[in-house]
């Protein structure tokens, strides 16, 4: 399979006239969706795949929130102006005559090449009856190329990736972009701004993907942004963070069943990738069931801003940029293989007490060896916690009071990508849990306290 550097134009075109996983029946992304460095044979048409009418299928529009826009079609071609010192330089992204043309319309606004904009998303309405909003950024290169859509804090306590965010947008340059960037710094607005990981009904968001438009407040807001945003992305990056005191080791979590998908986890440089398909109701798992790569970015621990795990997560991005061919090569940025895990464990505390911790996140482990100890303070007596595999510890609870059965550390298993490769063809691969379940104190999806029973529940809703 072909590096992963570039859409091809004519599987991007293909995409707009239907050819979406979702509208198939199967999940997976269409084989002219994976990525290529073959161009088009001479004499073939060249698609414009990347103005608003090839990227959105038609969508009921919510009549419940301001969020709904009317989607105006695209005009007509516009000139977009090349410096000519930055269209003969060696560092500037995509061929000659690949210049963007057509007007992008997103949110009722019209985004030119070259240009920045912020624009507001309606998310809904706070108790007092006031409009809630939060920005999308939009940043259009010069050159055609795929749209790469960002967002964070759909789970309003997890902060890192909205500072990923921010550094990114900061440090990309839209004279030099090939493609466009749409991201969502503060998805959640509700819990961000009360330092919660729900909605103010307790719902987690991240369950109620890809919504509906007269649902509950969960379903309504999951609505509008998939509706309105997300379907026009031809790649998808999700930031969150460890839940309830765990720190994650940045870590790329996607279906790698999917080729679209195992391709962009590759671009990741030296970032964990962990094979879990995603469950029912995770924007993830809704942006794949329409035929959009889309992946889980974790980084770092809830409630904290974490320079360094930042970092990592700024550098991981833009290494994946580089290999879209969206950014040109910089020297001295490292495009590391990602290790691949398979499968993972979780290690649960044998006893109630003062967890005390002895290894470390991003340590390697083995079959046997303590992790660390589970102290009862009032009978100065301790249990010991040993990993029951060998592997990587990808996720940890920090030292805290625990009750039995509390998860721990999680263990990543390991193997070379062809052994990945193999487990995927064969379906022998051992899946980890997805997301929330990664985090058991959340409790099952599927039981009425970590997902109320309601319409949202329906099949209706956990469509693609």
């Amino acid at each position: 399979m072909s590096a992963l550097v570039a859409w091809l134009l004519a599987g991007a075109l293909a995409l707009g006239e239907g050819g979406r996983a979702g509208e198939t029946g199967t999940r997976g992304t269409p084989e002219a969706l994976i990525f290529s460095d073959a161009e088009p044979a001479e004499g073939s048409p060249r698609a414009e795949p990347f103005s608003d009418e090839a990227r959105a299928p038609e969508t009921e529009s919510s009549a419940s929130t301001e969020s709904s826009h009317a989607r105006s079609s695209s005009e007509g071609p516009t000139e977009a102006s090349v410096p000519p010192d930055l269209e003969s330089s060696p560092d500037f992204v995509g061929p000659p005559r690949e210049l963007a043309s057509r007007a992008f319309i997103l949110l009722g606004q019209s985004i030119e090449a070259g240009e920045r904009l912020r624009l507001d998303w309606t998310i809904s309405e706070t108790f007092a009856g006031e409009t809630l909003r939060t920005s999308v950024h939009v940043l259009r290169g010069l050159r055609e190329g795929p749209t790469l859509c960002l967002t964070a804090a759909v789970h309003g306590d997890e902060l890192n990736g909205v500072e990923v965010i921010r550094r990114l947008l900061v440090r990309l340059d839209e004279q030099r972009v090939r493609g466009m960037v749409i991201a969502v710094p503060v998805v959640n607005v509700f819990g961000f701004t009360a330092g919660s990981r729900y909605l103010p009904d307790r719902r987690d968001l991240n369950r109620f993907f890809p919504g509906i438009a007269q649902g509950s407040l969960a379903s309504r807001i999951a609505y509008s942004l998939f509706h309105e945003i997300i379907v026009h992305c031809h790649a998808l990056i999700d930031l969150h963070t460890g839940s309830f005191d765990r720190s994650n080791l940045p870590q790329v979590r996607g279906d790698l069943d999917i080729p679209a998908v195992l391709e962009l986890t590759r671009g990741f440089s030296g970032v964990v990738v962990l094979h879990t398909p995603g469950e029912r109701g995770m924007l993830r798992r809704a942006a794949t069931d329409a035929g959009i790569a889309a992946v889980t970015f974790e980084i770092g621990s809830p409630l904290r801003l974490e320079p360094t795990e930042i970092e990592k997560g700024v550098h991981a991005i833009e290494a994946l940029m580089q290999r879209l061919k969206m950014l040109p090569r910089r020297r001295g940025l490292r495009q590391d293989p990602p290790p691949v895990y398979y499968g993972s464990r979780w290690v649960r505390s044998p006893a109630g007490g003062m967890l005390m911790a002895e290894v470390s996140l991003g340590e390697r482990v083995r079959k046997g060896q303590r992790l660390g100890l589970v102290i009862d303070p009032l009978r100065d007596r301790s249990v010991a916690i040993e990993a029951p595999v060998s592997g990587r510890i990808i996720g940890m609870a920090q030292n805290q009071l625990v009750l039995p059965g509390f998860a721990a550390f999680h263990i990543g298993i390991g193997g070379s990508e062809e052994a990945l490769l193999e487990a995927v063809g064969t379906g022998k691969q051992e899946v980890a849990p997805e997301h929330d379940r990664l985090d058991p104190a959340l409790g099952d999806p599927r039981e009425p306290e970590a997902v109320p029973e309601d319409e949202e529940m329906s099949e209706e809703a956990g469509g693609g």
